[in-house]
């Protein structure tokens, strides 16, 4: 399975849900990080809007992949698309995140058109809804989105598939670490930080244990946003959630 995550506009957690909500859980997948301005992170391999005939190429020597495309390359991206033609059938779905704020929501619109005119059929074209803050009305929140594909349906829209704000993103970046790994970890740090030494001690270990029970309450929302978000319909076999042995419901 190959996923593209894209949208025209930034600040919508293209990177969040790359790195988080579906490399972990696309056995064998590989980050490939598509951006000229702001590459992060360092994890998979960083190539600009220009490679993109490297990128196909490359695309078909592989199984699984999740591409996450920089807003800075995504217009020229597409552009590459339609002189390719037929290259946007080298993915299984575009994943396209969007977030309360109505500029997002008004770039998420246009990313929406932009991928339709190419062919794809909605069933290919699949909304996150990122950034959902608890106890706001989700049709106000994402009113324009939603009245949109309303009238027009080209994409896939399920309020399930959402995430909330979650510091544990900003606590974790650019250090590669896993979300599930560290929700995993059983090291016993209040017995750490009764046992050390200096204050500067106590607080790195007080930071890891939060860390981990940030960790341990985002990865079943990751879990539950990507059964919902379907991928499995469409023949992703090797989708597999990350808080239980049990696969997830497709």
């Amino acid at each position: 399975m190959k996923i593209a995550v894209i949208n025209f506009s930034g600040n919508v957690g293209k990177t969040t849900v790359a790195r988080h909500l579906l490399l972990p859980r696309i056995a064998g997948a590989e980050l490939i990080a598509v951006e000229s301005l702001n590459a992060d992170e360092g994890q998979g391999q960083a190539l600009r809007g220009r490679q993109f005939g490297e990128l196909q190429e490359y695309l078909q020597t592989i199984d699984n992949a999740v591409v996450d495309i920089g807003a800075s390359n995504v217009e020229e991206l597409l552009d590459l698309m339609r002189r390719y033609r037929g290259s946007h059938e080298d993915f299984d779905c575009f994943v396209v995140p969007t977030v309360p704020a109505l500029k997002q929501q008004q770039d998420t619109i246009a990313t929406l058109v932009d991928l339709s005119r190419l062919g794809l059929p909605a069933s290919k074209i699949r909304l996150v809804f990122n950034m959902v803050e608890s106890g706001l009305q989700f049709k106000t929140t994402f009113f324009l989105v939603l009245g949109f594909l309303e009238e027009q349906r080209i994409a896939t829209a399920n309020p399930d598939c959402r995430l909330g704000t979650n510091e544990i993103y900003a606590r974790i970046r650019n250090k590669g670490l896993d979300l599930a790994t560290l929700a995993r970890d059983d090291t016993d740090y209040k017995a750490l930080i009764v046992k050390a030494k200096g204050t500067a001690e106590r607080l790195a270990l007080a930071q890891k244990l939060a860390t981990r029970r940030l960790a341990s309450g985002v990865v079943p929302e990751l879990d539950a946003c990507f059964a919902a978000l379907g991928l499995g319909t469409g023949g992703a076999d090797d989708a597999v959630p990350l808080h239980s042995p049990t696969p997830c419901p497709t």
